[in-house]
């Protein structure tokens, strides 16, 4: 993961309404093992968030700044340290305005995955710790509390720079519960949400369950179509990278590649061709499996409590919209 550039700035800021001091550092960080630790450590703990949001920035305007000092970056109108410099004097003034922010640390690191450039901006903050010193005495430490990441966001420059149709391109977290506390820092990078990940890897499912219907197959190919679908998308958000519907139908089905990328397409899902994939939705989709004394039955577990309902006190699934295909033997067997 070559890092271009890397640079820390310091915001002192209590949530009393207190004024924001800033500490602004006038130089890169220099290349370092511990420099790479902590933005593979970064990295790997903002994947793992919940609840992250996807979009775009909002047009460039006085009001959402950022955009427009990111390009002249880009560009080599100014550089690294200038960019983050103007960038953190306005997160500075946005906190001040928010009395619930707290200060810490803001990293600002432009970095390189494969082949993509990304940028990373976080506000990190310290925990406090202990240590055996060299001479066995035992110390306070502090350390990067990076589990307590909650301000953070990632722009996939290449995206952005190369696909204006995009409408993914940043990631951010998003407040628990609907918080506000997090507001200021989303309207500091002037992003706004372009895609429901929650929603899009719904329509997903819904189009791998159809897809798998309507090719009637056997229930061991379906629950190993089922695993790598799940084992791919869970996957691609351990890395923080979206799903990929062309790479993903050729995992589907290596002889037919194109098969489920097709289904999506000529069923009109509105899917896009990369979804941002949602750990959430993601770990709640199972197939419910049984089989006793000639009977078979198994469904995907987001189908109980609409299409399918348990009904515990008389042990009974009550199924509606019965498949197509089995409904016509069923009505064959009855004539």
């Amino acid at each position: 993961m070559p890092i271009r550039h890397c640079i820390v700035h310091l915001i002192d800021k209590k949530p009393d309404g207190s004024p924001a001091v800033l500490h602004a550092r006038d130089s890169e960080l220099g290349e370092s093992q511990a420099m790479e630790n902590l933005l593979a450590d970064l990295n790997q703990s903002y994947n793992a968030k919940q609840g992250k949001a996807w979009g775009l920035f909002h047009e460039e305007s006085g009001a959402y700044p950022f955009s427009g000092w990111l390009k002249q970056y880009l560009d080599a109108e100014q550089d690294f340290t200038a960019f983050s410099r103007q960038a953190v004097e306005h997160l500075q003034k946005l906190m001040e305005e928010s009395n619930l922010s707290t200060g810490g640390h803001v990293l600002f690191a432009h970095y390189q995955q494969g082949m993509t450039d990304y940028l990373a901006i976080a506000l990190l903050h310290h925990s406090e710790g202990v240590t055996v010193t060299d001479a066995l005495d035992v110390a306070p430490a502090k350390h990067l509390d990076l589990g307590q990441l909650h301000l953070a966001a990632r722009v996939n420059l290449s995206e952005w720079r190369n696909n204006k149709q995009s409408k993914q391109y940043i990631s951010f977290i998003r407040g628990k519960n609907g918080k506000k506390v997090s507001d200021y820092f989303r309207d500091f990078i002037g992003c706004q949400e372009g895609v429901d990940a929650p929603s899009e890897t719904r329509t997903l499912l819904k189009a791998f369950s159809d897809f798998v219907e309507s090719e009637d197959l056997p229930e061991e190919q379906a629950r190993e179509k089922t695993n790598t679908l799940v084992g791919y998308a869970t996957s691609q958000a351990r890395m923080g990278e979206p799903i990929t519907l062309d790479e993903l139908s050729g995992l589907i089905d290596e002889d037919r590649p194109k098969a489920f990328y097709d289904h999506i397409r000529n069923k009109d899902y509105g899917l896009s061709p990369e979804i941002p994939p949602d750990k959430r939705t993601l770990s709640q989709f199972q197939r419910f499996t049984g089989r006793a004394e000639g009977l078979s039955i198994s469904f995907e577990s987001h189908l109980l409590g609409s299409k399918i309902e348990y009904d515990e006190a008389r042990d009974m699934l009550i199924i509606r919209q019965v498949p197509t295909q089995l409904r016509d033997q069923l009505k064959r067997r009855k004539d």
